[in-house]
């Protein structure tokens, strides 16, 4: 089982990755239901279903652990998302939308108000996201003053040489999917990267601060790849959406990503290694030299993502409420499981 986010809470609002990741996919089934806890469960099944003999790719919900934006099945060519997570340019891969309310007798009048608390409090974490991007911004510019971009240049060259090393180019288009290994949730920041590295041989940790160029440095892995033919998973910051985490060849079982706060971690196995820009191409002494400026600017900017988190709280306590207005039985979820595996899944 492989489990990763199509959607994220970022500095530019709720990003969407979903389409990319049903590439290919010839049935995919949308979940439409006010109730994010129903149609959880019904993804739970099919997991539970198909699981003893498929590979299964689960779409964790940036909205809290508690739920789920859907499943891939590839070995099935199939998909089951909800609906929220449903952008327009999918209808044009023919999917097939069941209105789950149809098989309910229960149909509650909806509190409105909750529904706009959910909104007001979501859309105050991405101003306070937003904010903390500014911020982190004069971050970057410290660094990016003291960065030998040539030399990481060379780094990136060097590693694409190792990468490479008895590779022939595919005569092939390569297919990319976009993707996150984490974001900003209603029960804190998440992220998924032991799972998504422990099947990888080759894991490259690559360190360094803000602005040393950690995004401009994967690209050029990705660049690589593209013109070998080599199929990529492109994992996206979920603070900052324009830039890079992590990239994933699965043909080359090969890893790298952003291993740095809030996401540090360190090699444990053979097979990986880190790749320090800041030590490779910082000015020495320049952590020494901005100190008092580095521990202001990154305070400043962590409390507003702390905020923004608080906020996401908030709307997800009034999710909580929102979700005890549905009330359905296992008859009746049971019905739309069997609806779906009988008459649509083929």
């Amino acid at each position: 089982m492989k489990k990763y986010y199509v959607t994220a809470n970022t500095a530019e609002g709720l990003i969407n990755h979903v389409s990319s990741n049903l590439q290919n996919i010839k049935q995919i089934i949308i979940l439409k239901h006010p109730s994010n806890s129903l149609k959880t469960g019904l993804i739970q099944q099919v997991i539970d279903s198909f699981q003893p003999n498929y590979e299964i790719e689960v779409l964790l919900s940036s909205l809290s652990s508690k739920y789920l934006d859907g499943i891939i099945i590839r070995d099935k060519s199939l998909a089951v998302i909800c609906d929220q997570v449903a952008t327009t340019d999918i209808k044009t891969f023919n999917a097939i939308e069941i209105d789950c309310s149809l098989f309910i007798k229960d149909k509650p009048v909806l509190n409105k108000e909750l529904e706009k608390k959910i909104t007001y409090f979501t859309e105050k974490a991405y101003e306070k996201f937003k904010t903390g991007l500014t911020v982190h911004d004069d971050l970057e510019t410290i660094f990016i003053n003291e960065m030998d971009f040539n030399r990481a240049n060379e780094l990136a060259k060097e590693l694409i040489q190792r990468i490479m090393e008895n590779q022939s180019e595919r005569n092939r288009v390569s297919t990319t999917y976009h993707r996150l290994f984490g974001t900003n949730t209603a029960d804190g920041v998440v992220n998924e990267v032991p799972h998504i590295i422990e099947q990888m041989k080759k894991v490259f940790y690559i360190k360094g601060r803000a602005g040393t160029g950690k995004s401009t440095f994967m690209r050029k892995i990705v660049e690589a790849c593209e013109d070998y033919g080599f199929d990529l998973e492109l994992y996206h910051c979920s603070f900052d959406p324009g830039s890079l985490d992590m990239v994933l060849v699965p043909e080359l079982e090969f890893c790298m990503f952003d291993s740095t706060d809030p996401h540090e971690f360190f090699p444990t196995r053979e097979g990986e290694e880190i790749i320090d820009l800041y030590e490779e191409a910082v000015k020495p002494g320049t952590d020494e030299k901005y100190e008092e400026q580095i521990s202001k600017v990154n305070n400043h900017y962590k409390s507003f993502m702390k905020q923004g988190v608080k906020e996401l709280k908030k709307a997800g306590e009034y999710r909580e409420k929102y979700e005890k207005q549905f009330s359905f039985t296992e008859e009746e979820k049971n019905a739309i499981f069997e609806f779906i595996n009988k008459q649509v899944i083929q």
